[in-house]
């Protein structure tokens, strides 16, 4: 407990001396300005780190970190906004020492690229984000991909450099898409589940390769291009700063991803129990596919929604309604009856299940691996019920 007070108050102390000593100006702008690259923290909203633009003024004595991330969690429409995709953020501001503090706590990592711009251009760049932080300019609608906290610094900085002799690189795999960019983080940090549902809820937009520029969406990205960024043959970045080191690592595992253990265990378990005859078993049969069907219905409703009445736009072309399809809501209730044409709908359902799982590895999509038992176990159902002989028609 001493020793976190103790480097507390060092953080403290050298937050608050180091505008007066190393970080005197060389221009005659009088300005410091840095990006600031947060590690990822253990909170889902924390997975993917965070950035912040740092400007230290040696003539007005100030030392400033601008946050684009920053929500009204209190807004009474908050879940109805996030939902809708309408759901604001806003440009905050806050003394350094109060923006590392809490990062401090958490033991994540703090790294500070300090950025060789041109006066001028400082002074732009200060005059912008003093106007924009005003309560009528600090708002905008958050994209995850195209307009996030990241991507406004990103967009920032490159503005303030000369188009002519701007070179940018971001080191990177070569052809790699949204979502496999998205993995390297949910797999180093043990998001199983929440991996499986962004794979759900996200579209086939997700899988498309991207540019450099766009890699730069998230914080780790950002940081490494600003890196690999020249002006002119000469790094943009002036000095490199470690403010805070990561006292937490996380522990990579070789074990299979928990969602597929438990749902290849619930679909096993639930094919096995539907093979039997026993009474009480076939009871336990009928309500688990009444379940099965009546949920990756209501989930097949939520997908329409949101591809079609939300402004989430990278939830649209979504393929996971080839198996989460809405009619299955109706069909939870017919499963069983025998008509003929719920055999057929259910004959449908299972063929379809069998294409989806031989052509796993073709799907313009990238599904998540942990679905496969459901698919299986949907499958099979569904060629249950198209056996079921009933003299209904």
């Amino acid at each position: 407990m001493h020793h976190r007070i103790g480097f507390s108050l060092m953080i403290w102390f050298a937050a608050l001396i180091l505008p007066l000593g190393s970080v005197a100006q060389r221009d005659s702008s009088g300005l410091r300005i840095s990006l600031l690259t947060c590690s990822p923290g253990t909170e889902l909203y924390s997975t993917f780190g965070h950035s912040a633009l740092r400007i230290v003024d040696s003539s007005a004595g100030t030392d400033i970190v601008y946050n684009f991330g920053v929500f009204d969690f209190y807004d009474p429409d908050f879940y109805l906004k996030f939902v809708q995709g309408k759901l604001l953020y806003y440009l905050d501001q806050q003394s350094f020492p109060n923006f590392i503090y809490g990062y401090q706590l958490e033991g994540r990592q703090i790294s500070e690229q300090v950025l060789g711009i041109h006066a001028d251009k400082k002074l732009t760049l200060q005059q912008y984000l003093f106007n924009k932080v005003r309560p009528e300019n600090r708002s905008y609608k958050y994209d995850f991909l195209f307009d996030n906290c990241t991507t406004r610094l990103r967009d920032l900085i490159l503005t303030a450099l000369p188009e002519e002799g701007r070179q940018v690189c971001v080191p990177r795999p070569e052809g790699q898409t949204f979502r496999e960019h998205l993995y390297a983080y949910l797999d180093g940090n043990g998001k199983d589940w929440s991996k499986l549902g962004i794979d759900i809820l996200l579209g086939q937009r997700l899988d498309r390769i991207m540019t450099d520029n766009e890699a730069m969406f998230l914080p780790d990205y950002l940081e490494k291009g600003i890196d690999g960024t020249t002006v002119k043959g000469s790094p943009l970045v002036m000095e490199k700063v470690m403010i805070l080191p990561r006292q937490f690592q996380p522990i990579p595992t070789s074990m299979p991803p928990m969602s597929l253990i438990v749902l290849g265990l619930l679909a096993g378990l639930m094919i096995w129990i539907s093979a039997s005859s026993r009474p009480a078993l076939v009871k336990i049969t009928r309500v688990a596919d009444f379940l099965l069907f009546f949920l990756t219905g209501l989930l097949g409703v939520l997908l329409v929604l949101m591809w079609t009445a939300t402004d989430h736009q990278i939830c649209k072309d979504n393929m996971n309604l080839l198996w989460a399809l809405p009619s299955h809501l109706p069909a939870a209730f017919l499963a069983g009856s025998g008509k003929r044409w719920v055999r057929a709908y259910f004959k449908g359902v299972a063929w379809v299940s069998v294409i989806l799982v031989v052509g796993w590895p073709v799907l313009t999509q990238s599904l998540n691996i942990s679905l496969v038992p459901i698919i299986i176990w949907m499958g099979y159902a569904g060629f249950r019920h198209a056996r079921t002989s009933n003299a209904s028609t």
